[in-house]
């Protein structure tokens, strides 16, 4: 029972249902479980990122391109259905999917093959990303009237009272998870973060290890874009802008580290969850949305604190035990 109050997981987890209930006494209608279902379905998306920057995170890399990532495939496949509706909805999602995976793979052959940091890569190839929507767009938006209800509503529709959205996070959660834990790629990238040098004396490729992580990173953000279009029925420039922020927080939130090796799904979608509690919950109590960036921003900070801190702990124990060994 002490090991489990002590679990991340379990902390955060207590801690929304602490931050529930305070809402609650201000609004006890935001407790209603259809009102619980729909912030869950509003954090579909972040959860989604999260998870995909999760993989990049425990290689010790960041991937800052994923919102603008989501912009432009969120644009392409826009575009696409507006002009040529007669194509099927798989094969418009299936362009957006491999042009995210596309660009998911630059970002992992700079890092890989050409040995620059990926803040640095990704940094730049954000502002491409961004670039290139206001290119193919002329800094025009498509709007709902323009794209096909198909489109538009597939996500939207409800299996047994739950959206679309929300069944498709779920799916992708138990993928990632089922990668992390069960399959040789998903526990090389843990090794390829934990200790890079004795990853490679194990015969891992750290540098592929990241790359298959930023093409992962891609490959869900092309699927996100199809879905933040088609959830705001919209697509214009400045779409999902300064979302790479929610996304890092959740992961760090989550307890994922950003010395990387360390990180659960389940910590990852609480820490989304908890961003998704707060995002609703603001405007119910009367706190402007404005403050949403300085509330984001102070948890990551106090979230890397405890992070760091629990792993020194850790470190300290291990070193503790090294000694006894040898005494």
């Amino acid at each position: 029972m002490a090991n489990l109050l002590k679990n991340r997981e379990t902390q955060l987890a207590a801690v929304i249902v602490l931050m529930l209930v305070l809402i609650a006494f201000v609004n006890p209608d935001f407790i209603a479980p259809s009102n619980l279902l729909s912030v869950y379905t509003e954090s579909s998306i972040l959860i989604i990122l999260a998870l995909a920057q999760m993989l990049v995170v425990l290689t010790r890399c960041i991937d800052l391109s994923v919102a603008a990532n989501v912009a432009l495939t969120g644009m392409v496949v826009a575009m696409i259905n507006s002009q040529y509706p007669e194509l099927t909805l798989p094969l418009v999602i299936a362009a957006g999917v491999v042009l995210g995976t596309l660009l998911g793979m630059i970002n992992g052959l700079m890092v890989w093959k050409l040995g620059i940091p990926a803040i640095v890569v990704t940094l730049g190839t954000m502002s491409i990303y961004r670039g290139i929507v206001f290119l193919i767009s002329n800094g025009e938006w498509v709007n709902s009237h323009e794209m096909s209800l198909a489109f538009i509503n597939t996500p939207r529709t409800e299996i047994f009272g739950v959206q679309g959205f929300a069944i498709i996070s779920l799916l992708i959660i138990a993928a990632i998870y089922i990668f992390t834990e069960k399959r040789p790629l998903g526990r090389e990238m843990y090794a390829a973060g934990n200790s890079p040098t004795a990853a490679f004396y194990t015969g891992i490729d750290v540098g592929r290890t990241q790359f298959w992580a930023f093409t992962i990173s891609g490959m869900l953000s092309g699927l996100c874009g199809y879905l933040w279009i088609s959830r705001y029925a919209v697509a214009y420039v400045d779409v999902a802008l300064g979302f790479e922020l929610q996304v890092v927080a959740a992961c760090v939130i989550g307890g994922v580290s950003i010395m990387g090796g360390i990180g659960t799904v389940l910590g990852c979608v609480l820490g989304a969850l908890f961003l998704g509690v707060i995002n609703n919950a603001l405007p119910v109590i009367g706190i402007s949305p404005f403050w949403q960036m300085a509330i984001s921003g102070s948890v990551i900070v106090i979230a890397v604190i405890a992070n760091s801190r629990a792993e020194r702990k850790v470190g300290r124990i291990i070193l503790r035990k090294a000694t006894l060994a040898r005494g």
